[in-house]
């Protein structure tokens, strides 16, 4: 099995979170209130997409870096 190199993958990132919205990405439905899960998602994709933009200002990521 090959793993994949992730630039910077084991860097600590900070994501804010309320409690309830951590309890639904651990699994826990809030059943007449999805949009907690949606929230906590956007704010979990909102660092991925920062964190990948200062490692493509740091230039492009070679291909044999990532296989």
């Amino acid at each position: 099995m090959s793993q994949t190199r992730i630039p910077h993958g084991d860097e600590k990132v900070t994501v804010e979170l309320t409690v309830k919205e951590l309890m639904a990405l651990s699994g826990i439905r809030f059943h007449n209130n999805h949009h907690i899960e949606i929230s906590a998602r956007k704010k979990l994709n909102e660092v991925i997409e920062n964190t990948c933009r200062d490692v493509q200002s740091e230039g492009p990521i070679d291909y044999q870096l990532l296989v």
